[in-house]
């Protein structure tokens, strides 16, 4: 059962059980909701029987109503007590575990599934759908649940006291609850389009925060906004239909419901009338009608989170579905050669980025990947470092198959400086401390030094304590990419990747750039992507890529020799520069 509830509901084995205890105090805790019911009638039947059988007496006095009172309200407060821990507290508990178990996931997924997503929609599914999911089984789903285990035993009891006022009491019961079950298909629709929009009104609000330069540098901010106006107009007037959907169902339910205390005021009367039960029970079941719809009431108010739900959970078992990357975190490389052994890949079918790649940079040497744009230089980087996982052929490390490895293991090796710099919004120190969490404020600034982060840096009243903002917005291109340079000199790696590592660095800066990296090569397998010649002038080996494949391979001069698309490259730049 354990397992079902897992599958059905996406909990974790621990969050399965506490559902069922969840379930179980809720049960209880609807039960005890009758005790005030339950208290009444042993005081009516007290003091009320003698009053139409002269021959009875009462058997009990005041003080025995008073502690019996009394306890039933210590009953109901530890139910009480316990039913809200076992599904408010341990469903917190369980959203934590989800969306750390999330945020695991995303953290083990290969780079090729973030790129088909976008940022605001894997926050809806960490942020929103958790907090949905939160709420509806925190209010709704053991409710629900309980509902019908506690209404049907008490609905058992009563039709052995008196089943035509039972049948009167509970008779609008199935009819309430159909009214919503031939509706479901209807709302689960209505339910996926809401979705669906409400995710193309945060995706459409991303991309305008994520392109807001390019908006306003073309004056396209009035088509921005009046296309953002026409969604959230369609998510209105769909969001709109669905509540008046949901809320003409659910207040018909409670209509309907409260047919069932008329039903029993009929029935009780004409029994009554009739000789066939008596003031006594009738006046109970009075009592008891009067009280005993709240807890469906009360799944009913949620109604909209339960039908909701599928979609919620469909979303998180997807998730849980994704292959991750996985590999042995014991792996002890002999040597830091890079070799690609007939390498296939593509990020997408009938797209073919690489095709029969193979070539090797080996360790003490740097080698350099060029070619045109496109040509899959910055893949085979990336790809060496298993941010993707290749559709055939081999990528070894020191001999060994990186496919086999577990990412995080292999990038312990790794430095890798990349074109696109992400910074957090803390100091410069701790944005260069990235590279090497137990590192020294002394090997920081070694290593900060060494990648020219001083001279911009002395210029700031903060120094290196120095907030950079979002992203490191309020450092320049050139700024941002030299503190990710720190980043890699300070983590000292044995194979450093660089990928267009000095693209937005001046030619002064990036002579002494590569001057800092040349001092920290030694005995360590380098690979560059540069589209300048000039930043690849000293390397040990060039590989030049052209459609996915290697072109020609050999040292500068080598290849500048031969007349082939390298040299033709390096001509193209020179007359460029003239």
């Amino acid at each position: 059962m354990i397992e079902t509830i897992k599958k059905r509901f996406a909990l974790s084995n621990k969050g399965a059980k506490d559902f069922c205890k969840g379930v179980f105090f809720t049960t209880l805790f609807d039960l005890a909701l009758m005790l005030p019911a339950i208290f009444v009638f042993f005081f009516l039947e007290d003091y009320l029987r003698p009053v139409f059988n002269p021959a009875a007496s009462v058997t009990h006095g005041l003080t025995f109503y008073i502690l019996l009172g009394i306890s039933f309200m210590i009953v109901m407060y530890i139910i009480a007590v316990l039913q809200y821990q076992s599904t408010f507290t341990t469903v917190y508990e369980e959203s934590a575990n989800r969306r750390i178990s999330l945020a695991e996931k995303l953290r083990k997924l290969p780079l090729a599934f973030f790129g088909e997503k976008n940022l605001s929609d894997l926050t809806a599914t960490i942020m929103d759908d958790c907090t949905d999911l939160e709420h509806t089984f925190s209010h709704a789903v053991p409710q629900l649940f309980a509902s019908i285990i506690s209404l049907s035993l008490i609905a058992i009891g009563l039709f052995f006291y008196n089943w035509q006022l039972a049948l009167a009491l509970f008779w609008v019961v199935p009819f309430a609850l159909s009214i919503l079950f031939i509706a479901k298909k209807k709302l689960h629709k209505e339910n996926q389009i809401h979705y669906q929009n409400k995710r193309m009104v945060s995706e459409h609000i991303q991309e305008g925060l994520d392109t807001v330069q390019e908006i306003k540098s073309y004056n396209n901010e009035k088509d921005y906004i009046s296309k953002l106006n026409n969604k959230i107009k369609a998510h209105e007037k769909q969001q709109t239909e669905s509540e008046l959907l949901i809320g003409v169902l659910v207040n018909g339910s409670q209509s309907f419901l409260k047919l069932g205390l008329a039903s029993v005021i009929i029935v009780g009367a004409s029994l009554l009338a009739t000789d066939k039960t008596d003031l006594f029970t009738y006046l109970i079941f009075m009592v008891i009608g009067s009280g005993i719809y709240n807890p469906i009431n009360e799944v009913l108010n949620n109604l909209a989170a339960l039908f909701y739900l599928d979609i919620r959970i469909n979303r998180m078992n997807e998730m849980e579905a994704l292959p991750i990357q996985q590999g042995t975190t014991e792996f002890q490389p002999k040597g830091f050669d890079i070799q690609f052994q007939k390498v296939y890949f593509a990020y997408e079918s009938g797209k073919q980025i690489l095709e029969d790649l193979s070539f090797t940079a080996k360790q003490g040497e740097i080698t350099a990947l060029v070619g045109p744009s496109g040509s899959g230089k910055s893949t085979a980087a990336k790809l060496a470092a298993r941010f993707w996982d290749i559709q055939s052929g081999k990528i070894l490390l020191g001999g060994e198959d990186i496919s086999l490895i577990d990412p995080e293991t292999l990038l312990e090796y790794y430095s890798v400086v990349f074109q696109d710099v992400v910074l957090f919004n803390t100091s410069i120190m701790d944005n260069i401390r990235l590279g090497k969490r137990s590192a020294t404020d002394e090997e920081v600034l070694y290593a900060a030094k060494l990648a020219q982060c001083d001279e911009f840096v002395s210029k700031m009243v903060m120094g290196y304590k120095t907030i950079v903002g979002e992203n490191g917005e309020t450092l320049s291109g050139g700024e941002r990419q030299r503190i990710s340079i720190a980043r890699a000199l300070l983590k000292d790696a044995p194979i450093v990747l660089l990928d267009e590592a000095t693209a937005s660095l001046d030619v002064e800066n990036e002579t002494k750039i590569q001057s800092a990296i040349s001092a920290l090569v030694s005995n360590k397998t380098v690979l560059i992507i540069a589209h300048r010649m000039r930043t690849i002038a000293n390397a040990d080996k060039i590989v030049v890529l052209n459609k996915g494949t290697v072109a020609e391979s050999g040292s500068p001069e080598e290849l500048k020799k031969k007349n082939g698309l390298f040299a033709r490259m390096v001509d193209r730049q020179m007359l460029h520069i003239k």
